[in-house]
């Protein structure tokens, strides 16, 4: 695997909008031809290299290029988006839409991310090392499907509407919870080992959330059915399981109706 060095310079005035920050655009380059992919700053279309220095060349493939992004990126957006394979290495904070619609290889936050980050995810793996802001994992406004695979990693606390219309794959938050945990969730996991505000698994058809903590204000919408063994995040614990959410339309599966589930330590 070749490896990428960006180092940021030249930090931008406004948002900087890094959607070309993937192993697939720099797979096949040298560095010079990296640094003047365009990246846009408002309105303002500018080559890579303006704002970082670009040391290494790409992979023949995406799988076979890592990159790594040093200095502060809390400006730059994007990064990853819509990736297939290879891996990318934040040295710090970043941005929104991290890893957003990303259909595999991994991106590995060592930091705070901000909002929206792994939304429309398909596939691949996304490590957060500190804090997510609001709508991981979740679905981009205006369209019902959230993520449908592969797996977020936040070893902090996340924002509100976490999940939102999740359809499939693994959410795994190592903190606390804001309000709206896999609201309108057609499938998939989403485990929060800490404590969550409340509203979790409203108008939630299908799917498992696991929350270890205390929830906030628990939805009257799920019904306690009994207490389950459970491995979960390769430990197992004994929870209390709840079906819902009752006010939904469930599918029927086999003459039995599904439900979502929703289980909490005990």
């Amino acid at each position: 695997m070749k490896t990428v060095i960006l180092t940021l310079t030249n930090p931008p005035e406004l948002m900087l909008e890094g959607q070309n920050i993937t192993p697939d655009n720099f797979a096949g380059k040298k560095a010079a031809e990296i640094a003047a992919l365009d990246v846009w700053e408002g309105k303002q279309k500018s080559p890579l290299g303006n704002y970082f220095t670009v040391a290494g060349d790409g992979g023949a493939t995406a799988a076979e290029t890592k990159i790594i992004l040093r200095g502060d990126c809390t400006r730059v957006k994007r990064i990853g988006q819509q990736m297939t394979a290879g891996e990318i290495v934040i040295e710090g904070n970043a941005d929104m839409y991290i890893g957003g619609w990303m259909k595999g290889g991994k991106i590995h936050v060592r930091g705070n991310v901000d909002s929206f980050c792994g939304i429309g995810m398909e596939g691949g793996e996304l490590v957060i090392d500190g804090n997510a802001g609001h709508h991981l994992g979740a679905s981009p406004r205006g369209e019902w499907r959230g993520m449908q695979g592969g797996l977020i990693r936040v070893a902090g606390d996340v924002g509100n509407d976490t999940a939102t219309f999740i359809n499939g794959g693994t959410i795994i938050v190592g903190g606390d919870a804001d309000i709206h945990v896999s609201t309108h969730g057609e499938g998939g996991t989403v485990i929060i080992k800490g404590n969550a505000k409340g509203r979790v698994g409203g108008q939630m058809v299908k799917g498992d959330i696991y929350v270890y903590g205390m929830i906030e204000n628990p939805l009257p919408g799920f019904k306690m059915v009994g207490e389950v063994e459970q491995e979960v995040d390769g430990v197992k614990a004994l929870f209390a399981h709840y079906v819902g959410d009752l006010g939904e339309r469930h599918p029927v599966s086999k003459g039995k109706t599904v439900y979502a589930n929703l289980y909490t330590r005990v």
